[in-house]
């Protein structure tokens, strides 16, 4: 069955790259290329599309934005040059992958792949994409990694990087505790030192000032243990 597609792009560069690299996949079809999401409109809800390759900023409206005003949207393939909306993306069921710019024929073909399974077995992948656990995406050296919120253990900041250990991967990139308070502030996480976030759940025992996760001492700093003994209701 062919796929029929539209990209929805602005730069007249990146336009190129996807009808070439859609040149070399017979099995799906460019109906048409827009420069804006407002111009597919009228494509997008009078016609059956199933595939959409969309970027974030767009003249007019954004990306993600304009997904959220479709009632039926088609699969959703995102290429943007802005790894931060990851995350945000995902959250939207009917988005499939997300290909930060510039991207290899490889990754793009994977991207392509993991529509053409959905097709040919989409209530197993549907189980997948509709999971309930809240996750984040962290872009470490090019590549992006799910995490599941509820897995993290801790998050050490050393500089200008932080360390993001979970319950069965650790990663390290560029970033800020700040910036991690903000992305859990909906989250029971707290900060317990100048250099760390830790799970409260996650906590083994306390001892003076030291609490353990998983093994592992953690300092806990004297501005920030009475916040962390209200959290764990401890008088």
């Amino acid at each position: 069955m062919k796929i029929k597609c539209l990209i929805i792009e602005d730069e007249i560069p990146a336009q190129k790259v996807l009808q070439n690299y859609l040149g070399k996949i017979p099995e799906v079809v460019l109906v048409e290329t827009f420069q804006s999401a407002l111009e597919a409109n009228q494509m997008l809800t009078t016609n059956s599309i199933d595939l959409v390759f969309l970027d974030i900023n767009l003249p007019d409206i954004s990306g993600i934005q304009y997904i959220k005003t479709l009632v039926r949207p088609p699969k959703i393939i995102m290429t943007t040059a802005y790894s931060e909306f990851a995350a945000e993306s995902f959250e939207l069921d009917t988005i499939y992958d997300y290909l930060v710019k510039p991207f290899s024929f490889d990754r793009f073909l994977k991207a392509i792949n993991k529509v053409k399974k959905q097709q040919r077995s989409p209530q197993k992948e549907s189980k997948v994409i509709s999971s309930d656990a809240p996750t984040l995406f962290l872009n470490v050296d090019k590549t992006l990694h799910r995490i599941v919120i509820a897995d993290i253990l801790y998050i050490l900041s050393d500089r200008n990087y932080v360390t993001v250990v979970t319950k069965n991967k650790q990663l390290t990139y560029i970033d800020s505790l700040k910036n991690w308070n903000k992305k859990l502030e909906n989250n029971s996480f707290i900060q317990v030192h100048r250099s760390y976030i830790v799970n409260p759940f996650e906590i083994e025992k306390i001892s003076g000032n030291l609490l353990t996760i998983a093994g592992k001492q953690i300092p806990i700093g004297r501005l920030y243990k009475s916040s962390l003994l209200k959290k764990l209701a401890i008088p």
